[in-house]
């Protein structure tokens, strides 16, 4: 499976390494450049590229979003994203921390507006990246590894980023759809920044 991943700041860039070390091949793109990833690229080895926005949505079958959400219309044209699996990591953060209040929308409803032909998941936003970073456990039952919740409207493309989160030694939890299962992803919900076993995980939001 080939991953593009826009954004290379904490997240996208733990997320590569993991990734790459899974065996997939990655493409990484951030707001600066190419050359500006020559070192990053450079430490994930031949499996890893960088690549523009646009480049890394058209190499991935899986494209993770992983900037600051309220750039996310600094993101690739939508159509690029048509039938193509979306993994939202971003969270609705002001410029100043603050969590943004979406009334009855979620920040993936607002993402998936700009793309209408994605196949958008939520994943990836409720775990700090030093927890992503070392908590990797491909050894054990998935119910006893660090859990990483996904929400979506789609079965099937949830299916493939749930393998894909057990592939990096995660345990993948769903939430539900994209709104009610997104809406116990976002920042303050019980989930969010707490690491968590799918055991642990299934005793609070069932």
């Amino acid at each position: 499976m080939r991953i593009g991943v826009i954004g290379a700041g904490h997240i996208g860039g733990t997320a590569a390494k993991l990734f790459v070390k899974a065996g997939y091949e990655v493409a990484v793109a951030n707001s600066r450049g190419p050359s500006s990833l020559t070192s990053l690229v450079d430490s994930l080895g031949p499996k890893a590229r960088a690549a523009s926005p646009e480049e890394a949505v058209k190499f991935g079958e899986v494209v993770l979003l992983a900037i600051p959400w309220r750039r996310k219309e600094e993101l690739p044209p939508g159509e690029l994203f048509a039938g193509k699996i979306i993994i939202d990591a971003m969270n609705p953060y002001s410029s100043i921390g603050q969590s943004i209040d979406l009334g009855k929308s979620t920040s993936s409803e607002e993402v998936a507006k700009l793309m209408p032909k994605a196949r958008l998941v939520k994943g990836f936003n409720t775990m700090g990246w030093k927890t992503l970073e070392t908590g990797s456990r491909p050894a054990d039952p998935p119910q006893d590894r660090l859990a990483i919740f996904i929400a979506g409207d789609d079965r099937e493309a949830k299916a493939v980023v749930a393998k894909l989160i057990e592939g990096i030694g995660f345990g993948s939890i769903d939430t539900g759809s994209l709104r009610e299962g997104g809406r116990r992803q976002e920042p303050g919900s019980p989930i969010y920044g707490r690491p968590l076993t799918g055991r642990q995980a299934r005793e609070i939001i069932r």
